[in-house]
């Protein structure tokens, strides 16, 4: 199976409204500048967040922005996927009202929900959702995960139906409707005006439409007062782009925006409760350590040992300000494959034994780089750091080498990660093909563990028709892959979200701030 890249950006900085933070600030606002400025103590006609990353497209089926994790709140704000995801990951009924497998498993069937109109107030229409599966399906559409859309074919209407036959079967492609580039678009549209007008004047059936756009600055939407789901509680929204997470606290601090995420916990702490209110959840982002085997990550008691000697509970405590959650597989309590009785214990001693029985100890470490990026996620390279003081301790010594995350991206497709690389991973489908399967899979670009005895458990599990049978099979994969440290998971990640009083934020465990969940206080 080809796969493709799907990562966040997020950014970490030191919190100090310096002259350069407070530049971007007043930037922001200028650009912005007819929204005025938002009050705690007045009511809220006007809600304004300042987003953690810019908005490069609009069109969230094609190009790199497609497969962004982090921009997918914005791109939920316009359009609908087809199948609804809720704020704890599970589907649920949206554009498809209901979806299946024909019983030999050779057709799938949808049925499309009716009444719902275009933001021009165009109906919405069974065709609409075959013509965008089609359009997802063909390569030449350039639709990053067509890997998986091309697995159905032959897309046709009967009625409020869409009728697909499968291609290649496929256990996750009804998930992937609420995953990345699972979106409907409007045929007519799109086919009338093409995809520069589209990408001028973009239309959904989502909950908010475009009001105005400026790129690198700002969106404002409007509330769709037709929405099938129910008219927002903010008739007006502008969502400000602001990368930098000083400048961003500013935003709420002084009171330009009334929300913000993504900013280091020890900011999240000192602002909330105060003239802020926040709530933080976990999300299903996981910080992990990839181990490739090469060198002496080949022998069996170096990885067993370094994954022993952290103290992960430490770790988020002292540098998270006991914001995560210690995991032991790739799998979140969140994701359909999570096995709590699958747990790698903190263990120095063990460790140091382990390290005894190839040769190694304090006297005599052994050796080997991992790699890490500095800012990308909240406190990666402090993270990175503290592991490399715990290893210290029993008999490992790592050198550590910074590189930016698109430096990681490569090196991870052409298989030439360090021994040891700290990353983060996001898979807000919940299923285990998209965190242990891409990861572990030695043929897969996201993959650097080649081990043929992997490769041979998790092969047949691409096809597995009996869904009771295939996630078995991940359980069993995970417990192989913990037993014997074929990767370092280390945590699931919180995400903190400042707002001002006025407002009450309902978090979304894929990480998505979306504005039509957020309610007046």
């Amino acid at each position: 199976m080809t796969t493709t890249k799907t990562k966040t950006n997020n950014r970490d900085t030191t919190m100090n409204l310096n002259r350069r933070s407070l530049l971007k600030l007043s930037a922001a606002t200028m650009a912005a500048g007819s929204i005025g400025l938002p009050s705690f103590a007045q009511q809220i006609d006007e809600l304004v967040i300042a987003y953690n990353v810019n908005l490069p497209s609009w069109d969230p089926t094609v190009g790199p922005s497609a497969v962004n994790p982090t921009i997918q709140g914005l791109y939920q704000s316009v359009f609908d996927q087809y199948i609804l995801q809720q704020p704890d990951l599970s589907p649920a009924p949206g554009l498809l009202t209901e979806w299946g497998w024909s019983d030999d498993k050779k057709q799938v069937w949808m049925t499309v929900r009716e009444g719902v109109t275009w933001h021009d107030g165009s109906p919405f229409t069974a065709e609409d959702v075959a013509w965008s599966l089609a359009r997802a399906a063909n390569p030449d559409t350039g639709n990053p995960i067509q890997f998986v859309w091309g697995t159905l074919a032959n897309h046709r209407v009967e009625g409020n139906k869409v009728i697909a036959d499968v291609a290649q079967f496929d256990p996750t492609v009804f998930k992937w409707m609420y995953f990345l580039t699972g979106y409907v678009l409007p045929k007519a549209y799109f086919e009338k005006v093409g995809a520069e007008g589209f990408e001028a004047a973009p239309i959904g059936t989502g909950p908010y439409m475009v009001e105005k756009f400026e790129r690198n600055a700002f969106v404002r939407l409007k509330a769709n007062a037709n929405y099938w789901g129910g008219k927002p509680d903010f008739d007006t929204v502008t969502i400000k782009f602001v990368p930098d997470a000083a400048a961003r606290v500013a935003e709420v601090e002084s009171g330009n925006s009334h929300v913000t995420l993504e900013m280091p916990y020890e900011e999240y702490d000192r602002l909330k409760g105060g003239p802020l209110a926040g709530v933080s959840a976990p999300i299903s982002d996981i910080g992990m350590i990839f181990l490739n085997d090469i060198e002496v990550m080949t022998d069996p008691n170096v990885r067993m040992a370094a994954a022993h000697a952290i103290d992960k509970q430490a770790i988020i405590d002292r540098l998270l300000s006991g914001y995560g959650v210690k995991i032991d597989t790739l799998q979140t309590p969140e994701y359909d494959a999570y096995d709590a009785s699958i747990v790698v214990p903190y263990d120095e001693a063990k460790a140091i034994e382990l390290l005894a029985a190839s040769g190694f100890g304090p006297d005599n470490p052994v050796k080997f780089k991992i790699q890490t990026t500095k800012g990308f996620k909240p406190k990666d390279y402090e993270m990175v750091q503290a592991i490399v003081g715990l290893w210290r301790k029993v008999g490992i010594e790592a050198e550590i080498e910074v590189y930016e995350i698109a430096k990681h991206y490569e090196l991870r497709a052409a298989d030439q990660l360090a021994p040891a690389a700290f990353y983060n991973w996001g898979n807000s489908v919940a299923d285990p093909t998209t965190s242990t399967g891409f990861a572990m899979f030695g043929p897969s670009p996201h993959s650097v563990w080649d081990g043929e005895d992997l490769i041979g458990m998790i092969g047949p599990l691409w096809g597995e028709a009996d869904e009771a049978k295939r996630i078995e099979g991940w359980k069993a994969v995970d417990k192989y892959i913990a037993e014997n440290a074929l990767v370092i998971p280390l945590l699931q990640y919180v995400q903190p979200i400042l707002h001002a009083p006025g407002v009450v934020v309902t978090p979304h465990a894929s990480g998505s701030l979306l504005p039509h969940l957020m309610k007046r206080a």
